[in-house]
């Protein structure tokens, strides 16, 4: 029997990348899962791959963004489950890279809507089902983007950071409830981490020359594993913390200095 075996998790985001690995290594242990993605392709693709894996699924398209999508894939996965034990909140959709100087307020702005406000929606909505049921797991992706302050992704750091202050605050509050809450910061081969690599590749090899494993983390392996850890058993004293999935990279920091230009692209 799998180690979550009965039980339902939500995973945004989850047509690639982080939230695929994720939505992967919890149905091979056994959970059903809810896809809730905006991309349809891409969403239907990786509900097919959980049912391959032998798990039960259910593909919601989902923007994050917008509070009536985020409450209705809640409503769906109680209406096709009867429960939901598990939030694994990854998506993000955000502003390209820029100085600070660049940023404007709507860049901003949208960058809390996906990464803070879509999370708090999810949390506040999922936390009626989890306390009838007796306890459940919340796991947020942030990102040591936040906790490094790295160059030129402002809106994405401050999202992230805002995120785990919330993960925080959410796991002293419900943890009468039986509601843990947890923060994963991943070091990833995701599909963006190679395309930006590729535009940086200096930069690339300067990180993992200090990389103490000399790669980054495997989405469903490794950073699948450690959200495992959390949404299982294993965790049922672990609560309000921020978990490095990034092979010790922050012990020894990362030279993240992609290339911009000293002004903004022309508009």
């Amino acid at each position: 029997m799998g180690r979550l075996e009965g039980k339902v998790a939500i995973v945004t985001g989850s047509g690639r990348g982080i939230g695929r690995g994720i939505a992967r290594r919890f149905a091979r242990e056994g959970a059903a899962i809810v896809v809730a993605e905006r991309n349809p392709a891409t969403g239907r693709t990786t509900a097919a791959e959980v049912e391959e894996l032998g798990a039960r699924a259910i593909f919601v398209e989902t923007d994050v963004g917008e509070k009536a999508q985020v409450d209705r894939a809640i409503e769906k996965t109680i209406e096709a489950f009867g429960r939901v034990d598990i939030l694994v909140n990854n998506a993000w959709a955000g502003p390209a890279m820029g100085r600070l100087e660049w940023k404007t307020t709507e860049e901003m702005e949208a960058a809390l809507r996906v990464g803070f406000f879509a999370n708090f929606w999810s949390m506040q909505a999922v936390l009626p089902h989890m306390k009838r049921q007796g306890g459940g797991r919340i796991i947020n992706l942030c990102s040591l983007n936040g906790v490094n302050a790295h160059l030129f992704t402002s809106p994405y750091n401050v999202a992230k950071e805002a995120l785990r202050t919330l993960t925080r605050t959410a796991a002293v509050e419900w943890a009468r409830f039986g509601v843990l809450c947890n923060a994963i910061c991943p070091a990833a081969a995701t599909e963006l981490y190679v395309a930006m690599m590729e535009q940086n590749p200096e930069m690339e090899r300067e990180i993992l020359s200090k990389h103490p494993m000399g790669r980054m983390g495997d989405p469903e392996e490794d950073i699948g594993g450690a959200a495992l850890f959390l949404a299982s058993d294993d965790s049922r004293y672990v609560t309000g913390n921020t978990l490095f999935v990034d092979g010790g990279g922050h012990v020894n920091g990362v030279d993240w200095h992609p290339v911009l230009p000293e002004e903004p692209p022309a508009t």
